[in-house]
C-alpha cells in the first residue's frame, strides 16, 4: 500500500464511522460528533491530495474552508441544542415531533 492510499484508507474510515454514528445515536450530541467525524475524513482526504498532487495548496485551502464551516456549524447547533433543551429538558432528537412541517 503506498502513502496516498493508506491516508485514503483512514479518510474513508473516519468518513464511514461518522456515517454511521449520524445514523444510530439518538441524541443531538451523538449527530453533532458524527457530522464532525465525516468533515474530518473529507478533510483528510483533500490534504493527502493536496500533499501527492503537483497543484499545490488547493487541497489544504479547501480543508481550512472546511474546518471554517465545521466552527461555524458548531456554534449554531450549540445554540438550538441548549434551545432544544430548554424547551423540552432532553436532547432526544426524537422528542421534538413539533417542529415538523
Amino acid at each position: 500500500m503506498d502513502e496516498l492510499s493508506g491516508y485514503l484508507f483512514v479518510g474513508a474510515v473516519l468518513f464511514v464511522c461518522g456515517v454511521i454514528c449520524m445514523t444510530t445515536k439518538r441524541n443531538g450530541i451523538g449527530v453533532l460528533m458524527g457530522v464532525e467525524l465525516v468533515l474530518n475524513g473529507a478533510n483528510l482526504n483533500f490534504v493527502a491530495f493536496s500533499r501527492f498532487s503537483p497543484l499545490g495548496l488547493d487541497g489544504q485551502v479547501v480543508a481550512l474552508f472546511v474546518i471554517v464551516l465545521a466552527a461555524a456549524e458548531a456554534a449554531v447547533a450549540l445554540a438550538i441544542a441548549l434551545n432544544f433543551y430548554n424547551n423540552h429538558q432532553t436532547i432526544d432528537v426524537d422528542r421534538g415531533n413539533e417542529l415538523s412541517g
